[in-house]
């Protein structure tokens, strides 16, 4: 295979992927970021005295792809990343909590010993469990995770199934998609020992990979190029034209509305069905109390009307700044639309109403609010996602390409791998 000058569009965690791989298949890499640092919408800001996420990322243990891209670039996954046995503990005590082990045998013991639910809910969970490994943990495109869960008690749908949705998918279980759902629980129950492990960020996103990535591209010959926002692609012979410049191949692997501007004219098709993608919002509630502690380092939460965030992360026990604290609000669209201070101002008042006496010394106050408003496509029953291959030797990469896994870190780093390894 002869090498090939290829630009990568995008130092996201995809864009990272694709360079990371091309880089070592042989072929010359330069990448064209449109921000001032990597990261794309995993990356880490400075709000006053602290380095905050623009919003709480965690990975499960069968992320492999994104664990061996850390590791290929220098990232100590062991010192960056909190593994911790998969949980979703409310702040009473109550809720689901599996044992380090064989995650199968691991989660039909946590139902079993989950207090507050009743014997049938705990059967009738597990029932629906062995149902959808007979299934092979597959069902028909159309069905979304609460016609998949119909039968289900009202308290394990709102205790388990909605949280776990949301923060898979970003999407409510009644829009969300129960064939993607069904495949991130196969993946966590059935990669093997570890594999629905929580992997916590111990330190900022930007030292989990954009910052390491950075000087191993340095090391490696990858130029990397910031605030360069690319104009213009046009094909040109058997390579293509970015902005005037000559590549014989392109990683598409900026934001899909930047994609389907640059692919308008060369491919009107695949750039109309990126343009439509629908999509959901994030906002992360940032809190500081002195002196305050969680039970635990990630809390769930009852969200509702009132009620925005559906879990809780204490940094300080991360490794991060003590008495720090993100709530997180996912599928906020409503909660957009009522505005971030009121957003904050909910989410204040229901950390105070939903931990026990005693949990905060004193009144905890916003440090900040971080909102990604295109945080995740939509994942519905049935979407059609873009392809990633778009014409010859150019590709797309990104978490909304087609793919089995929803918008999150893995799928963005498996499509810049899969983009890097088809460009021969």
């Amino acid at each position: 295979m002869n090498p090939l000058r290829v630009a990568v569009v995008g130092a996201g965690w995809a864009g990272i992927a694709a360079a990371v791989h091309a880089s070592k298949a042989g072929h010359a890499i330069e990448v064209f970021e449109m921000a001032p640092q990597p990261g794309g919408r995993a990356r880490t800001v400075q709000v006053a005295s602290h380095a905050l996420d623009n919003g709480q990322h965690i990975l499960i243990g069968a992320y492999q792809a994104t664990l061996e891209l850390m590791q290929e670039v220098g990232a100590n996954t062991a010192t960056l990343l909190r593994r911790l046995p998969l949980a979703l503990q409310y702040p009473d005590g109550q809720g689901l909590a599996l044992r380090p082990g064989a995650p199968v045998p691991a989660f039909v013991r946590a139902v079993l010993r989950r207090r507050g639910w009743r014997w049938r809910d705990r059967l009738a969970l597990l029932a629906a469990a062995s149902r959808w490994a007979a299934m092979r943990f597959r069902c028909a495109e159309s069905v979304n995770v609460s016609e998949l869960c119909k039968g289900l008690p009202v308290a394990v749908q709102a205790q388990l199934i909605e949280p776990l949705c949301v923060a898979a998918l970003n999407t409510s279980a009644a829009q969300a998609s129960g064939a993607v759902f069904l495949r991130v629980l196969h993946d966590a129950l059935f990669s093997g020992p570890g594999s629905s492990d929580l992997l916590l960020p111990a330190a900022p996103l930007g030292a989990l990979l954009p910052q390491p990535a950075a000087v191993w591209f340095e090391r490696h010959g990858v130029r990397l190029h910031t605030t360069a926002r690319v104009a213009e692609l046009q094909p040109m012979g058997a390579g293509w034209l970015l902005d005037g410049q000559r590549f014989d191949a392109v990683v598409l692997a900026c934001s899909a509305s930047e994609a389907a501007r640059l692919c308008k004219q060369v491919a009107p098709e695949w750039a109309h069905q990126a343009a439509t993608l629908r999509y959901e919002p994030i906002v992360t509630v940032y809190l500081s109390c002195a002196g305050a502690r969680l039970a635990l380092p990630m809390v769930a939460l009852h969200a509702g009307a009132i009620a925005p965030a559906q879990f809780a992360f204490d940094l300080g026990a991360l490794g991060g700044p003590a008495g720090v604290f993100a709530f997180v609000v996912s599928g906020a669209r409503e909660w957009v639309d009522r505005g971030l201070e009121a957003t904050a101002s909910a989410t204040l008042a229901q950390a105070l109403a939903a931990f026990p006496p005693g949990t905060w010394p004193a009144p905890p106050v916003v440090l900040h609010v971080a909102a990604e408003k295109r945080a995740t496509f939509r994942c519905t029953p049935g979407l059609q996602r873009p392809a990633a291959a778009i014409a010859e030797r150019l590709w797309a990469a990104g978490d909304y390409v087609a793919g089995p896994y929803p918008a999150t870190l893995e799928g963005a780093v498996r499509a810049g791998r899969d983009a890097a390894l088809g460009l021969a």
